[in-house]
């Protein structure tokens, strides 16, 4: 597997320990111990700890199960084989964090190795091709300790480590510095919205009158429409995936899942021809909502691309000018849309919700000056957002192409000297 590398290389089961995580239900989520679940794991280096999952860790996690520093957590099984073998490291958690039983904690116990520098190790096409062939298939659908044990890895000098772990922290220091300021304008956004058509605080609210409905008291002039009358909607389709820029970009459920934006560099492809599936076609504009499992997530297409979408989403565009993309947008992604679709999606294992749901939603309507402001606020925070993943794209493409031939022991890069 490693034997492009100059340097030495070491059985996997040689320096470090695994251990499975725990199992959990729905009825286990609680107040308790926060823990990493395949969802958490996307194209993070590290977990998002403010958005992780709670536990109550009574009868289910011990202190065998909370993460360490310098732990690396895997991608265990997942229905979506892409994600097999993911990584996320763990440095420095800020409380107690556990893992669920669909993923593996890596713990070194060598003095031979520094963590970071194998946390990146492991996001490299070659390991991810030494795990595959270590799994005896051209893609592993289970990751388990036998994989990883077999696995050989590079062993250059702890000085080397620790220098290309160095630069590559700079780079993703750079891309956390980045989604940090889109955290924030993604924040700033959203409470603007709810400041205008939820609280009413829009501007010139003091010389309205709020007045009685059937949702309470609203602005004089305000009214009560269905989502329905200024919206089409469709279904997605199966198709299946592939990482070569072949065909249009496929977009699935996972893709926005955790955020309000979509990043169209982590999205797949899929194999069909540019005339193919017209109907299925994204354009900007357009609103995709996640119709099962997890029913009510949207996301928004922002930029020109070539697109369809999966048959786990339904696509919500506006028919008129009368709604804007981004007021049906933050429209669909408050707290009290969400809250409706969690109501009325149907199913006992597997909630989900039909186009007929989807735009049954009643809300208010303000005038179409305000609309046209808010629209006109908001692309102006969208579009500085979207200079902000760009650039976090650029910096994940550098620092992906400068990890391979880090990893090769290319000296100019390394600025040091070593011995092969």
């Amino acid at each position: 597997m490693a034997a492009k590398a100059k340097w030495p290389t070491k059985r996997l089961s040689l320096l470090a320990e695994f251990r499975n995580g725990v199992n959990y239900n729905k009825s286990s989520f609680g107040d308790g111990v926060k823990v990493v679940g395949v969802s958490d794991f996307q194209d993070y280096t590290k977990p998002r700890y403010n958005e992780l999952e709670q536990i109550n860790p009574e009868g289910i996690v011990t202190e065998r199960n909370i993460l360490r520093d310098g732990d690396i957590v895997f991608v265990r099984s997942n229905g979506n084989r892409e994600l097999i073998g993911r990584s996320l490291f763990i440095e420095q958690p800020p409380e107690e964090v556990t893992h669920s039983a669909f993923t593996i904690r890596l713990r070194f116990n060598s003095s031979e190795v520094h963590p970071k520098f194998y946390a990146y190790c492991f996001r490299t096409p070659l390991i991810r091709q030494g795990l595959t062939a270590s799994g005896g298939g051209t893609n592993i659908s289970n990751l388990n300790q036998d994989i990883l044990n077999a696995l050989e890895v590079p062993l250059p000098p702890l000085s080397v480590q620790r220098r290309i772990a160095s630069i590559l922290s700079a780079y993703d220091e750079l891309i956390e510095n980045n989604q940090q300021r889109i955290r924030i304008l993604e924040q700033m956004a959203r409470s603007l919205y709810r400041e205008w058509f939820v609280n009413f605080k829009f501007p010139g609210h003091e010389k309205v009158k709020l007045v009685p409905s059937p949702l309470g008291t609203i602005p004089k002039g305000w009214e009560l429409k269905k989502l329905a009358e200024f919206v089409t909607t469709k279904y997605g389709y199966t198709e299946s995936t592939n990482a070569e820029p072949v065909g249009p970009k496929y977009l699935r459920g996972m893709d926005i899942n955790k955020t309000s934006y979509i990043d169209w560099s982590e999205v797949p492809y899929c194999p069909v021809t540019p005339d193919d599936h017209k109907e299925y076609r994204l354009k900007v504009g357009d609103v995709v909502v996640i119709r099962m499992a997890d029913p009510g997530k949207v996301g928004i297409v922002e930029q020109k691309v070539d697109a369809v979408f999966a048959s786990y989403l339904i696509r919500v565009a506006p028919k008129d000018g009368r709604l804007t993309p981004y007021f049906l947008f933050y429209l669909m992604e408050s707290d009290e849309y969400y809250g409706y679709i969690t109501g009325a999606s149907t199913g006992t294992t597997r909630k989900s919700a039909s186009a007929g749901v989807i735009a049954d939603y009643r809300f208010v309507l303000p005038p179409q000056q305000l609309v046209n402001l808010f629209e006109r606020r908001v692309s102006e925070i969208r579009s500085l957002l979207t200079t902000l993943l760009k650039q976090v794209v650029n910096l994940r493409r550098t620092r992906d192409l400068l990890l391979p031939r880090l990893l090769s022991g290319e000296q100019q890069l390394l600025g040091t000297k070593y011995e092969s």
